[in-house]
């Protein structure tokens, strides 16, 4: 990829770009921005309904895909008997799934960073749509495998790439609470899934129907994109403007900078397809994807014992079997709350900083939640046991998704704050290693607990949770040091 350098470059985000349409006429070309600072056209000057409705959207497409890790779980068993397989091989359809996660992002992200936002999510997306269907009419074990492999490849486009959307349409001091929803999307999704596979295995329906009640979801959220969901990439906005001046007044020396980079395949695989392993390099980045991806690993294997601890152990039916989820969703809820009042401190500490983002305002919420997830993790763990009242492994349940849902959002603020711009990467990068390693976690569960036993295989996610209960703490003292050594978070994105 190369730029022109017979002109000044500059951003079409940045102040000079926003303020004059014409930043220079040389080369015989000009060079289209925004009129003014607050031109409605700037996505950062949208209504906040506009606001508050492109997110809802892009949140509602999150929670398709995520939806579709979980709802399947419940229909294990009914999988193996038809197929003739064993349970394990019937696990490895969301182990797949999360494989794809782990590895679409790496594309979908960095597409969303040069075509725009909309279409690389809502293309993916729709083919994830399809591969549910195709995995609610497999004909046999291999087909079900692969298109739920499918079925998060082209479904991690949304996850990926919604980080991105918000650093375009929301201000820092705005930005925090904006992810709480996207986040409860992402983390909801997985609770409320299995409730409902849960109820459809119950009732006796044909396990099918847990993924053509995924597809059919997914399919209602897509026309709901698809007609409602618009443009906010700063750079494809102004090049629709410059087309669009061009047509209008036939001046061809208009142009927007972005239409001046030559993008070459070769450029693309290069510069944009691996930015985000790129930025898993910087320390920071690394840090930060470290931490999340034990957390996110912890709270799969955590989803995967509760048939062990609540059908196995205490002879629970599917349907009851699944409701311990709820607590999960009830400590989502909790964390949600705490996220949104951490960011009135956040936006203190944004104005005394010159009205510049600090990341490391987004990590009192991850302290408490460090202590608190590793708590529960002990608490569902030694009462999981069917004389003990069910109110205490579901209390430590409720623990479990406090933490989880607070250290994951403190952790995609800590990084969007810290890239900005290429956030849609640096989530990538993110998405890519937690994603690869819970894969793992479903195969490794039923073995672990059956083997260990309830309590002690809970004590063994709790003592390695204990062990990273320090982190938080460091990125809140040496955070801007550590920041310092990597490439893109050197200058804030």
């Amino acid at each position: 990829m190369t730029e022109p350098s017979s002109r000044e470059k500059a951003s079409p985000q940045s102040p000079s770009a926003i303020e004059n349409p014409n930043l220079s006429d040389t080369c015989g070309s000009t060079i289209v921005g925004f009129d003014g600072a607050s031109d409605p056209a700037n996505p950062l000057n949208w209504s906040f309904s506009r606001k508050v409705v492109t997110s809802g959207l892009y949140s509602l497409t999150s929670l398709g895909s995520v939806w579709a890790s979980t709802a399947y779980s419940p229909a294990n068993s009914k999988i193996a008997d038809e197929f003739d397989v064993s349970p394990q091989v019937a696990i490895v359809g969301t182990s797949l799934l999360l494989l794809g996660w782990g590895f679409g992002p790496l594309l979908w992200a960095p597409l969303s960073e040069v075509y725009g936002r909309k279409w690389p999510v809502l293309i993916p997306f729709f083919i994830s749509v399809v591969m549910s269907f195709g995995t609610a009419t497999g004909k046999d074990i291999q087909t079900i495998l692969i298109t739920r492999f499918f079925t998060g490849f082209f479904g991690a486009a949304p996850i990926s790439s919604t980080g991105g959307v918000y650093v375009d349409i929301w201000d820092a001091s705005q930005r925090g609470n904006a992810i709480v929803g996207y986040t409860l999307a992402v983390c909801g999704g997985p609770a409320l899934g299995p409730v409902v596979g849960g109820a459809i295995i119950y009732s006796g329906t044909n396990w099918r129907w847990t993924e053509y009640t995924t597809g059919i979801l997914q399919a209602f959220i897509l026309i709901l994109g698809v007609i409602f969901i618009e443009e906010s990439y700063v750079p494809t906005l102004l090049v629709r403007k410059a087309r669009m001046l061009r047509q209008n007044t036939g001046n061809y020396a208009l142009h927007a900078e972005w239409e001046e980079t030559t993008v070459s395949i070769k450029a693309l695989a290069i510069k944009f397809g691996l930015r985000p392993l790129q930025m898993l390099l910087t320390p920071i980045c690394l840090s930060v994807t470290i931490y999340s991806s034990f957390i996110y690993g912890t709270f799969y294997a955590s989803l995967a014992s509760f048939p062990i601890i609540f059908q196995e152990t205490r002879g629970w039916n599917e349907l009851v079997g699944s409701l311990p989820f709820i607590g999960v969703l009830v400590g989502i809820i909790m964390g949600a709350v705490l996220s949104g009042l951490n960011q009135k401190y956040y936006n203190r500490a944004y104005e005394a900083n010159d009205f510049k983002a600090v990341p490391e305002a987004r990590l009192p919420p991850m302290m408490i939640a460090s202590v608190i997830l590793s708590a529960g993790l002990f608490i569902i763990g030694w009462t999981a046991a069917p004389q003990l009242h069910w109110i205490a492994p579901v209390i430590g349940v409720t623990m479990m998704g406090f933490g989880y849902y607070t250290i994951f959002t403190s952790a995609l603020n800590y990084l969007v704050d810290t890239f900005q711009r290429w956030g849609a990467s640096a989530v990538a990068a993110n998405t890519f290693m937690r994603s690869v390693l819970a894969a793992a976690f479903p195969l490794v569960v039923p073995p672990m607990f059956h083997s260990l036993g309830n309590d002690w295989a809970f004590s063994v996610l709790a003592i390695v949770s204990v062990l990273n209960i320090p982190i938080p703490f460091v990125f809140w003292f040496y955070g801007p040091k550590i920041r310092e050594m990597g490439k893109y978070s050197s200058n804030m994105g």
